[in-house]
């Protein structure tokens, strides 16, 4: 049967007023597709935090206690590794300096690499126990946001100075820039989202995540500003940026640390602590739909997202079963179990 020009109009002013990037509503079906065994963290104890995927490289700069583990994207053969640190965060990779910016919260310093041999270049003193650290492109600057004393440095990347202390008034965790001048930055201990302007160095908005809680994990769909705020009592949060209030609300599993947004396919990943994936849908700014929650493993929440193949890279470890409470430790939880630490790929 043809279709009319009428049908024809009618689809296509639905497809332009969406306004989204996909057309209709994913299937799901992401699997375990591949595991790398990635060896022990020097000195034998296992700690995992953020993983930063470059995409003009393939690599992947994983967060492995006292290194930075460098992977090959595509074979998941080790590259190397960025050794001596204390405890390593986050990894900010910058090709166009041929550098690296790890935040090393042991040592309370960002430490600079560089990319080709992987040997530390330089050392950067921030705030106590700097945590994300993220490249702002609105003020060419580099964000490491400090735990233990409640702000911000702001770096120069090129000349390696802090250029300003931010005070954020709680303790900073996740932080997201809109590539417009604005970085969302969860402060867990407050309850609360703050924007920040990056050309002026100040907080300008305060938000409640209400009814999220110890907000860890953050992204943005920039095109229709929304926040995704994972919370760890276990709530995801999706606010309006052009309101700061919270227009919808889910529950995820427990130890949340990572949410990606990925705008071509309108898909927005969560991975938790407990072992669990989820996956839902923005079929419009104000409405997203669950697509399917993924079991994964357990230790599963740090996560990163190629955009070219659209699988997720997603590391753990073995634990031993959590010891019986006591009076010192009423709530001990798993540990991880050295030499077991892997990456595993997420995938159609």
């Amino acid at each position: 049967m043809g279709i009319s020009r009428l049908q024809v109009a009618f689809w296509s002013v639905v497809i332009l007023c969406s306004g989204l990037a996909a057309a209709g509503r994913p299937d799901g079906g992401y699997h375990l597709l591949k595991k790398y065994e990635l060896g022990a963290a020097p000195g034998g104890k296992e700690y995992w935090d953020y993983i930063t995927f470059d995409a003009p490289t393939r690599r992947l700069y994983i967060s492995h206690n006292t290194e930075v583990k460098v992977v090959d994207a595509d074979s998941g053969a080790i590259v190397g590794s960025v050794p001596d640190l204390k405890r390593v965060h986050g990894i900010v990779v910058m090709n166009d300096l041929g550098r690296g910016f790890i935040s090393d919260g042991g040592a309370d310093e960002v430490v600079v690499f560089d990319l080709k041999t992987l040997k530390p270049t330089g050392h950067i003193k921030t705030g106590g126990n700097p945590d994300c650290i993220i490249y702002d492109p609105a003020s060419k600057h580099i964000f490491a946001m400090n735990g233990k004393t409640n702000d911000a440095s702001v770096i120069d990347p090129g000349t390696l100075a802090v250029v300003a202390t931010i005070p954020i008034g709680g303790r900073p965790e996740y932080a997201v820039p809109d590539g417009h001048g604005t970085i969302y930055d969860n402060v867990e201990d407050k309850n609360e989202v703050v924007a920040i302007d990056s050309k002026t160095n100040t907080v300008t908005s305060h938000w409640p995540i209400a009814p999220a809680e110890e907000a860890t994990a953050i992204d943005l769909d920039v095109e229709h500003h929304r926040l995704f705020i994972g919370g760890r009592n276990k709530v995801l949060a999706i606010m309006s940026v052009d309101t700061g209030k919270v227009v919808q609300n889910f529950p995820i599993g427990a130890g949340v640390d990572t949410n990606i947004f990925e705008p071509a396919t309108g898909l927005l990943f969560v991975a938790t602590r407990e072992g669990t994936l989820h996956v839902y849908h923005e079929d419009s700014p104000d409405k997203f739909t669950v697509v399917e929650t993924v079991k994964t493993e357990f230790g599963a929440r740090n996560m990163a997202l190629d955009p070219k193949t659209h699988q997720l890279f997603i590391d753990t470890a073995d634990f031993t079963p959590a010891p019986e409470p006591t009076t010192e430790q009423s709530h001990p939880q798993p540990t991880p179990v050295s030499g077991t630490f892997r990456l595993l790929v997420y995938g159609h």
